[in-house]
């Protein structure tokens, strides 16, 4: 009788769930300098994750950190949001910075409705400039991160682009990435 039991609980352990993989390394909006806005009432579900781009040319040598209080500054005081418009923002570095809170629902100058989605920008003028690989590693590290989260597959992983007709956003040299299938090809090792 021990034996078995022994055999049974030596089966049920090989079942026993893998640990959850942590989250990778982000930046807390207090950390940047930045401060944290209130969260919505009920947190909003995720359904999908959306890639932007700035839209501006990213200058080697820029303070990132000082460009996310003003980013930050300009959301609050000049469009009236809650907070800056993405979720996640990723340096050239590849550091990946919290901004509005995944909880509440982002905002946007066109007319898709970014409620359930998780936006991930990333700095730089993809229509003009190449993705850092390591921009491209943090990325891919942080979809699958939220994906595996949020209960997502690669099929949840789209651009602003492909929500909206108003932009060129993510632009053609992330863009590339993602129609390629590179993108969520990558996602989905991780997942």
């Amino acid at each position: 009788m021990k034996a078995l039991a022994l055999a049974l609980l030596l089966a049920l352990a090989g079942c026993a769930a893998a640990p959850r993989p942590a989250p990778p390394a982000i930046v807390a909006v207090e950390a940047w300098g930045g401060h944290s806005a209130p969260s919505a009432a009920a947190p909003q579900p995720i359904t999908h994750i959306t890639l932007h781009h700035q839209g501006e040319i990213w200058q080697a040598g820029t303070d990132i950190q000082a460009y996310l209080r003003r980013l930050q500054q300009w959301s609050r005081e000049t469009k009236h949001w809650a907070d800056i418009p993405y979720h996640y923002v990723i340096g050239p570095d590849g550091r990946i910075y919290a901004a509005r809170p995944l909880a509440q629902p982002g905002d946007t100058n066109t007319e898709y409705d970014p409620r359930g989605h998780a936006l991930v920008m990333l700095v730089g003028n993809f229509e003009e400039q190449q993705p850092t690989p390591a921009q491209l590693q943090a990325a891919v590290e942080l979809t699958a991160w939220l994906a595996r989260e949020h209960g997502l597959g690669p099929d949840a992983i789209a651009s602003h682009k492909d929500y909206s007709h108003q932009t060129v956003c993510p632009g053609r040299n992330l863009y590339a990435y993602l129609e390629s299938g590179w993108f969520k090809a990558e996602v989905a090792r991780r997942l």
